[in-house]
């Protein structure tokens, strides 16, 4: 029986997924960011990334770069984790998003934004687009279990030219200017 056809994730691992996304909403609410949009709506879309609506509702133009860590964070259990199973692996890609959650709202990492990125006005995400960010990299992970490898890899470079084309921003330049950031590419970006 291949992995493909292996049915759901069991209660327990679902559970514990589930836990790990509650204490990541809470201590979320106690690093002091605001549960919804300071806007006051919850939109299911927003498309404007130099605004105050970027990042604080349900998908934006960086949930592509959510659903490429799903597709990462598979890639990277079956390499490393392969012999245990498929819930295990489930569990570690939730909790390294739930990690990265946090961490991107740091104040050091909002900072760094603010610093190295075109970013400049970013304060970080809401709990429920954060919330949502763990679900879209769920939804990338689950994609990466059933597609084949070249499907999984040709919507990543899709994903990553679209918003590159759209926004002047994609995962690898995020973390690109996060780590070593270029004032050449900061400038283009800026536009």
């Amino acid at each position: 029986m291949t992995e493909r056809t292996v049915g759901r994730i069991g209660a327990n691992y679902r559970l514990v997924a589930l836990a790990i996304v509650v204490a990541t909403a809470a201590i979320l609410l106690w690093m002091g960011r605001p549960p919804i949009c300071t806007c006051g709506e919850v939109k299911l879309w927003t498309g404007a990334v130099q605004s105050a609506d970027n990042s604080q509702h349900l998908a934006d133009w960086y949930t592509p770069s959510h659903i490429i860590h799903g597709f990462l964070f598979y890639s990277l259990g079956w390499l490393f984790l392969r012999q245990n199973p498929f819930g295990d692996r489930f569990l570690a890609a939730v909790a390294i998003e739930a990690g990265w959650e946090l961490l991107e709202n740091s104040q050091w990492i909002i900072d760094r934004y603010r610093e190295a990125t075109f970013a400049f006005g970013y304060n970080g995400d809401s709990v429920l687009n954060s919330m949502a960010d763990i679900g879209w990299m769920t939804l990338g992970f689950m994609l990466a279990r059933r597609l084949p490898l070249w499907a999984t890899i040709l919507l990543a470079i899709g994903f990553e030219l679209l918003t590159l084309w759209t926004i002047r921003d994609n995962l690898t330049l995020n973390v690109l200017m996060l780590v070593a950031p270029i004032d050449a590419v900061r400038a283009w970006q800026a536009g």
